[in-house]
């Protein structure tokens, strides 16, 4: 009798990645205690320890590195054998999971989303954020479906289709009273490292991080959202790039000033992107509908009503 089960290896998979029983529990929705007792329950099972605790933190034990390292490869086909069976029964996916790039809004699909259901309304939807490399960790590790304004052209080795979407301008911008705005020349790197910069997090999980922008030995206030950053620049914390769409309020207000820099930041091309193989019919409406033109700058030009004023 298997003394392993699918449930206990998500259970310790989320227990890694997050950190401890109770952080687990709360992505899982379940119970810190039913977690615990999954655990203990494979420990005795098995006759080994997998996680040593230390407090409210958790660490895998050797054992459980292996047991866990071995058990991804066997989640990851489960999960493949269940969209597979689902693909089988219904030309229509059961969930359709899109995951936006963090400056964009999923309200701003609004009609979109109205439209779907009028064809598809036994297909649920679950939209999500992320950013950076994260976005397509997210695809390749099917947490998402389908990449909407994904940024860079992707990681190397395939397994995907993207196309161009277009890109978003960034400007440069500091609060009025931050010392980089009294510099009437471009700013270079010799006044830019005596400052902070304001960064969002890539959401990458387990992939290489990402920056944008950053001096090597920079200083950095590193936030996990685009309006965060947002305020940040607004009270004077640190200078960045911002969405121009995003800055663009501030500016006509004078709440932000816009400042060249001696090297310029090229806007990144921005991909709608899915994986190779999935034919569902939900996904093909989506791919269909967010692929036809003017639909990046139809999300970009969101962002400003859902600002402060």
């Amino acid at each position: 009798m298997l003394k392993i089960s699918l449930d206990a290896l998500q259970i310790l998979d989320a227990i890694d990645r997050r950190g401890s029983f109770s952080a687990a529990g709360a992505e899982l929705f379940r119970v810190p205690s039913t977690i615990s007792y999954t655990v203990s329950k494979l420990e005795q099972d098995l006759g080994v320890l997998v996680f040593d605790r230390l407090g409210p933190k958790v660490k895998l034990t050797p054992a459980g590195e292996e047991l866990l390292k071995e058990g991804r490869y066997l989640l990851k086909a489960a999960q493949d054998l269940e969209h597979r069976v689902r693909r089988v029964a219904s030309g229509w996916e059961t969930e359709l999971a899109i995951d936006l790039e963090l400056l964009f809004e999923p309200i701003a699909l609004k009609e979109d989303i109205e439209d779907f259901y009028k064809v598809a309304d036994r297909t649920r939807l679950r939209f999500g954020q992320g950013a950076l490399a994260g976005t397509w960790e997210a695809l390749l590790d099917r947490r998402t479906d389908l990449l909407v304004g994904a940024v860079g052209s992707g990681p190397p080795g395939g397994g995907y289709t993207a196309i161009a979407m277009g890109t978003v301008p960034f400007v440069f911008a500091v609060a009025p009273h931050h010392p980089l705005a009294a510099i009437d020349r471009p700013l270079g790197k010799a006044e830019l490292l005596d400052h902070r910069a304001i960064v969002v997090a890539d959401s990458a999980r387990k992939v290489p991080t990402r920056t944008v922008g950053l001096l090597f030995g920079q200083e950095t206030l590193t936030v996990h959202d685009m309006h965060s950053k947002y305020e940040m620049q607004v009270a004077g914390l640190g200078f960045g790039h911002l969405p121009e769409p995003y800055a663009r309020a501030a500016l006509a207000a004078g709440r932000l000033v816009q400042k060249e820099t001696v090297e310029q930041i090229p806007n990144d091309t921005m991909y709608l992107a899915w994986r190779n193989g999935d034919e569902g019919a939900a996904l093909k409406w989506w791919v269909e509908r967010l692929g036809r033109p003017g639909t990046l700058a139809r999300l970009a030009e969101y962002i400003p009503r859902g600002m402060p004023g």
